[in-house]
This record gives structure tokens, C-alpha cells and sequence, in this order.
């Protein structure tokens, strides 16, 4: 079969990615050429975006939707520095054997990103290669991209961030010990440490699952600052599996997938309405995890 090779860095996986994986695999075998670290962080850090997935779940996501194989190429300063022919050389001719190229609209290469879909595919067949340019998929009136699911998330917007990524949004990183502020009143929680790049949904109260190993629960989810007690500290995101008695998960990689917003994080006058207000929670995660 043809060797194919799709490009881009598909952060998230979304439904556009999605796309060009489908289009990709009529053409023959695939795989994929990713890049990690995220070219901004070597063009221009101060731009450098979040994650939405670590390269490993990339990687796994990526073969999910049809890839073959997945090539992480090390996107550092050298390769930035890469000409467009160079690229093309060295790169999908040399190093991949390249038979078909598979990109989207948006994808530019090369040092400086001089290199165009355009160019891509004037020049292809004299490398013995031919080009398909995906069109973005649109929805709503605008084009599915990993910078708007981002948004969407730090907005809050779980339920539309998850139909664009086609899967729950989810953030992984090692159950850490937290204040045991929900184990005092009843309500024990898995703190999960989180890398800088992670991409944190807005404050509030959310429904999903905690998965641990091979468990997963259905949980009540909490992102903020806990502003109804004393004292300063940094945003945490901590997970109530629902019902569940004496877990012991600290220092298990955890995951949380976000399935719906319940309500904004509110001060409380008092432990009581507090209570009162998680009981109703629970109660509506319970119900929307359930379904």
C-alpha cells in the first residue's frame, strides 16, 4: 500500500484531526508526523499554548482514529530552522518515504513557516509524492481548532468542548495529598497534581468520572480555591468519587473526565449551606453520570 504521511500537531485529537486521519486512510497506510514540544515554545514561548492531551494520549488517540503509526518528531531549534525544501528533503522524502501528504488548509512549514499548502502541492510530484489540502471542518460557523476547544474549557463550556473533541475532556496526574478538608466533612477527595501546560477548566463544580488503575467512578468535581475556609491557596481540582467509602489512591496516576458544568464556585456562610449545597451536587452528578 501507498505510505501516506498526515502532518500536523493535533493537540486534542478533535474531530478535525479526525478528518484528515479519514481522508488520509483512503489514500493508504498512515502515519502521522506530530511534533513535540509545541513549535511556539521554541518560535516564541511567551505564545507557547496548554495542552489539551499529553504526546502519549496523542499518540494513542491518534491511532484510534486510523493511524498506522505515529512519528513524534523533536521540534527544536535546528529543525525551526529547516527551509521549506529542506523539509521536504530531508524530512518527508528522506526520513519518510513519503508516497502521499496529507495536511490541512492551515498548515505551514519551514523556517518561519514560508512553506504553503500551496507549494506543498506544486512541487510534490517532482519528489514523487502527491498532496491532499483538508479544508477545516467547521461548526457552528467556525472552525474547529484545538485554540477554540481551549477557550471553551477555560470558559467552562465542557459540554461543547467535549462535542468537538468527540470524548469527554479529561486531566491526568498523580492523586497528591491536598488539605483533607472533604475528608473531614464527609466528602473525601482525590487532588490530582497537574503539569503547567495543563489546560484547566474555569472554577466551578462539574460532573464526569474518576478513573484510578482499572476503577472507574462516577464523581462530583471541584475546581477552585475553596473560598468558604480561611486562608490563601492555589486552585486545586479534586474529584468526589460518588458513594465510594475508604479509597486509598494517593500517589496512582488519576484521571478526571469533565461531562457537564453544574454551577459556579460559591462562598458559603458556613460549613451547613456548604454541606446542603454538595448534597445537591452529588445528587445531580449521580443523576448525569447515570445516564
Amino acid at each position: 500500500m501507498k505510505k501516506v504521511i498526515a502532518i500536523g500537531i493535533f493537540d486534542g485529537v478533535h474531530a478535525g484531526h479526525q478528518q484528515i486521519i479519514d481522508i488520509a486512510k483512503h489514500q493508504g497506510d498512515v502515519t502521522v508526523m506530530t511534533f513535540d514540544p509545541h513549535p511556539a515554545s521554541v518560535i516564541a514561548p511567551e505564545r507557547t499554548p496548554t495542552q489539551l492531551i499529553n504526546v502519549k494520549d496523542r499518540i494513542q488517540l491518534l491511532k484510534k482514529a486510523g493511524a498506522t503509526a505515529v512519528e513524534v518528531v523533536n521540534f527544536n531549534k535546528e529543525f525551526s530552522q529547516l527551509s521549506p525544501d529542506q523539509f521536504i528533503e530531508d524530512i518527508l522524502v528522506g526520513r519518510f518515504a513519503a508516497e502521499h501528504v496529507v495536511i490541512g488548509e492551515n498548515f505551514n512549514f519551514g523556517y518561519k513557516a514560508q512553506g504553503t499548502p500551496k507549494y506543498l502541492s506544486e512541487v510534490g510530484p517532482k519528489y514523487g509524492f502527491g498532496v491532499s489540502i483538508v479544508k477545516l471542518q467547521e461548526d457552528r460557523g467556525s472552525t474547529i481548532s484545538s485554540s477554540r476547544i481551549r477557550n471553551l474549557i477555560i470558559d467552562g463550556q465542557i459540554d461543547r468542548a467535549n462535542e468537538l473533541l468527540t470524548r469527554n475532556f479529561y486531566l491526568k496526574g498523580l492523586v497528591i495529598h491536598g488539605e483533607k478538608r472533604g475528608r473531614e466533612i464527609g466528602y473525601p477527595t482525590a487532588n490530582i497534581g497537574l503539569t503547567p501546560l495543563a489546560t484547566i477548566p474555569a472554577d466551578g463544580v462539574y460532573a464526569g468520572w474518576l478513573s484510578v488503575g482499572e476503577n472507574r467512578w462516577p464523581a462530583a468535581i471541584s475546581i477552585g480555591t475553596n473560598p468558604t475556609f480561611p486562608g490563601v491557596r492555589g486552585r486545586q481540582v479534586e474529584a468526589y468519587a460518588l458513594d465510594q467509602v475508604g479509597l486509598e489512591l494517593y500517589d496512582q496516576e488519576g484521571k478526571i473526565e469533565f461531562g457537564y458544568r453544574l454551577r459556579d464556585t460559591l462562598k458559603f456562610d458556613g460549613l451547613a449551606p456548604l454541606l446542603e449545597q454538595m448534597k445537591k451536587d452529588c445528587d445531580k452528578a449521580r443523576e448525569l453520570t447515570s445516564k
